[in-house]
């Protein structure tokens, strides 16, 4: 599967994979503060962005496509950030390829299984006929109904585009596969093996996603393992706290 990605920089290669109904654009800004030093390559996930759409989609496929794209960009081994999803993907991809990773960054996700928590969205998206919105205004309106906050429905709307043929808007991602296989998504992370690297966990102190008593759990896969917190910091902790954010990186990014 050829990933639609943008490329930054020059030096030792970093990828960074965003989480659920996300995109590249979201870590646009990390990775130029990063390509100071570094190959920077800011990847969509099959099924979100610009990248194709997929029936099969759960970790052990996501994690094989970052392995084709590293092999595709001649990338034999490279820092893994990953955030949300994205981290379970990074977390499988150590797990399965540890010898093409060199450090490992997680952002707010551990290899636990979580509880849904996205219906809303989930009803929000579905139940929006695109084809009766003239304008992202309008489409706006519809999902405040069921979705109150200004900043999801700003980030969940980066997803909309306008076809150029039909001129109708339709989602970049593929909601409905998304959909179907939420379950998946929620899913632990499986692996017989561990990832001997340097890893990094980061959470944020507002978020619930992971809290340091996960430690234990984390170092079951990855015994070298360390969490660091970033107190004011809910989930989105790249875009609330940039700069402690990439402070506690540093040490592994060097």
């Amino acid at each position: 599967m050829e990933l639609n990605y943008k490329q930054f920089g020059q030096g030792s290669p970093i990828i960074i994979l965003h989480g659920l109904f996300g995109t590249l654009d979201n870590w646009q800004t990390t990775a130029r503060r990063l390509s100071e030093n570094h190959t920077v390559f800011i990847i969509d996930q099959r099924n979100h962005g610009r990248s194709p759409h997929h029936e099969g989609f759960d970790y052990e496929v996501l994690a094989e496509d970052l392995r084709d794209f590293m092999e595709s960009q001649w990338i034999y081994e490279a820092t893994i950030i990953g955030h949300s999803m994205g981290g379970k993907t990074a977390m499988q991809f150590a797990l399965n390829y540890g010898e093409m990773v060199e450090k490992l960054i997680v952002v707010d996700i551990g290899p636990q299984a979580y509880v849904g928590g996205h219906q809303t969205i989930f009803e929000a998206l579905l139940g929006l006929d695109l084809s009766k919105i003239n304008n992202r205004k309008e489409a706006d309106n519809q999902l405040a109904t069921r979705i109150e906050s200004i900043a999801v429905r700003q980030f969940l709307l980066k997803n909309l585009t306008r076809n150029k043929e039909s001129g109708q808007y339709e989602w970049k991602m593929n909601l409905p596969v998304i959909h179907a296989n939420y379950g998946r998504i929620l899913d632990a992370i499986k692996s017989d093996y561990t990832y001997d690297g340097e890893t990094l966990f980061i959470n944020g102190g507002k978020s619930d996603y992971l809290s340091p008593t996960d430690l234990p759990n984390l170092q079951k896969f990855f015994p070298k393992a360390e969490l660091k917190t970033i107190p004011k910091a809910g989930h989105w902790i790249h875009a609330e706290a940039p700069d402690e954010f990439l402070e506690l990186i540093a040490d592994v990014t060097q």
